[in-house]
């Protein structure tokens, strides 16, 4: 057996007790948020489904964030609920802030208190234009401000090794995890944005990629020579060796020939990189980090950047982006007059 395939089984073996934690303690809140939200009172439940159609029709907000928005509604209304309110307009901001702080007590993070906050604000407006209730008391609801923790990134030759990592086996799960590391390093996208790419969102004549980022917004990314090579031999031999009459147009398969799902593509993208030694525990998340790094520290300048990573503000990739001591030295001399 290769060695980078034993070690990407010896990372899954080493990681299944902590991954098999992680998916009974989501299956419990899962089932604990749906019997909360089947016990609230008639007009709360009622306006946690309303809230929830905005979020999915007008707003076209992504799975996740309605997902979160919901459940964060839900424990309001539960919270308002105890405390004997059973109209929407029974909310005032002293409710708000005494959630909060029931979450805070309870040990939640300060960018889980500013996304529930977040939350608490959007519900509130929504409520307030639908009639529910008289004013908006959560435009007067202030969140703290949540401490941005840069991830380790991959040093450059850290990932030109993750990127040959197995590249000697010739199964075709194997070129299909190769395709999935080349393509999240060369574009920077989100693993939602790979899992979700089609066989027509691929242009190989110009190299770029059509992807249908956060809020339903398309752009397009280019991708360079070495994505392309995988993309070859996925779509030459491997990819036909796993699909079947159920695959549909799905750029990425999974070992039953459906569309590849996230979980196993972050497990993919693990255990790649512990294939490496020295070389940090990243998922594609850090895999998207390093290419922004790695452009900016190559000379793309920040808009661009933020072009191919989809962010909506150019605040958020100067704070996502690291920029190399080295980097900065080399654009004051040859910017500054006096360097």
């Amino acid at each position: 057996m290769p060695c980078a395939d034993v070690r990407s089984r010896a990372w899954r073996l080493d990681h299944a007790p902590a991954i098999a934690h992680g998916q009974v303690v989501a299956t419990r809140a899962r089932v604990d948020l749906v019997a909360t939200r089947a016990a609230l009172p008639g007009e709360l439940g009622a306006a946690v489904d309303a809230f929830e159609r905005y979020l999915r029709l007008e707003r076209n907000r992504s799975g996740h964030t309605v997902r979160a928005y919901v459940g964060d509604a839900v424990g309001l209304l539960d919270h308002l609920a105890k405390l004997g309110g059973r109209r929407v307009g029974d909310l005032d901001l002293g409710m708000l802030r005494g959630w909060l702080a029931i979450q805070r007590n309870g040990g939640a993070a300060r960018t889980t208190l500013a996304r529930r906050a977040a939350a608490l604000r959007t519900f509130s407006a929504w409520a307030h234009r639908a009639g529910l209730i008289d004013n908006d008391p959560a435009q007067l609801l202030a969140s703290p401000r949540a401490h941005r923790s840069l991830p380790p990134v991959l040093a450059v030759d850290e990932a030109a090794a993750v990127m040959q990592a197995g590249a000697d086996e010739p199964s075709a799960l194997a070129t299909r995890d190769r395709l999935i590391v080349e393509l999240l390093y060369a574009t920077g996208i989100r693993v939602s944005e790979l899992v979700g790419l089609d066989l027509d969102d691929v242009d190989r004549e110009r190299r770029v990629v059509r992807v249908l980022g956060k809020g339903a917004k398309e752009r397009t990314v280019p991708y360079g020579l070495a994505a392309e090579r995988a993309l070859a031999d996925w779509l030459r031999s491997a990819r036909p060796a796993l699909a079947r009459e159920s695959s549909g147009p799905a750029l990425l398969l999974g070992a039953r020939g459906g569309r590849l799902d996230p979980r196993a593509a972050r497990a993919v993208v693990h255990a790649r990189i512990a294939a490496v030694p020295g070389a940090p525990d990243l998922g594609p998340h850090g895999l998207r980090h390093s290419a922004a790094t790695h452009l900016l520290d190559g000379g793309a300048d920040l808009r661009t950047v933020q072009e191919l990573l989809g962010h909506a503000s150019l605040a958020t990739t100067q704070i996502y982006t690291h920029v190399s001591v080295e980097r900065l030295r080399a654009v004051y001399t040859q910017a500054h007059p006096r360097a």
